[in-house]
């Protein structure tokens, strides 16, 4: 269990939708830290929006969301981008005021599109870790996209070619929505840990904080 006279730990965990972030956030929070969903803050504030068309739970945003390719999509997502951008605001505002708070951070894999003065401040205020996703990995995230659909802001990177059905579109464009964001989540991490060393090592808790201090040492 957390030991809660030590210095606050403070993790953001980035990566695509499907890569562990969600996994590892419970995991610690099951020992006793601090911890907070944006998926579930993001949700509370369209909450309005969401019941008006009966939509409840992660699947019931992404519902809501629709098809990159639906009428009501581009507007929806920016809907959803502003919830997020209020919600990581609030989240910093809250640790930039308690120093001595400790917090678990489950961010969206959209979190690199919140802007560059939020980015800054979640780098000053937690340790951001990276999970990376193999290419073979990425597979898997396509077919959990497909087959569980999570809210995605795909910012035009859903390009249909003519007479192409949306899922046909989806597993062309998806890898290369992924290879648009990677540089994007690298470039905001203290440090990158790939989602397939977690697996191999079974780690508890402690052991993916473990993880997570040598590799930040090791990045500098």
């Amino acid at each position: 269990m957390v030991d809660h006279r030590s210095a606050p730990l403070r993790l953001a965990l980035i990566g695509m939708s499907g890569a562990g972030k969600t996994f590892w956030s419970k995991r610690l929070a099951s020992q006793g830290y601090a911890a907070i969903s944006c998926d579930d803050e993001i949700e509370k504030r369209l909450q309005a929006r969401l019941q008006v068309g009966g939509y409840t739970g992660l699947n019931g945003v992404a519902a809501w969301m629709g098809w990159p390719n639906s009428q009501h999509y581009a507007e929806r997502e920016g809907e959803y981008l502003a919830a997020e951008i209020a919600v990581l605001d609030g989240v910093l505002s809250a640790l930039e005021k308690n120093p001595s708070h400790g917090l678990i951070l489950d961010t969206t894999g959209s979190v690199i599109y919140t802007g560059t003065n939020l980015l800054l401040r979640l780098r000053r205020q937690m340790r951001v870790v990276y999970l990376a996703a193999s290419e073979k990995e990425q597979l898997l995230l396509i077919d959990r996209y497909l087959s569980d659909p999570k809210p995605v802001l795909w910012r035009g990177a859903f390009l249909p070619k003519k007479e192409e059905p949306a899922l046909e579109t989806v597993k062309r464009c998806y890898p290369a929505l992924i290879a648009s964001r990677r540089q994007s989540y690298e470039t905001l991490a203290h440090c990158t840990i790939p989602v397939a060393e977690l697996r191999e090592a079974s780690l508890h808790a402690e052991g993916f904080l473990a993880k997570v201090r040598a590799e930040t040492e090791r990045a500098g």
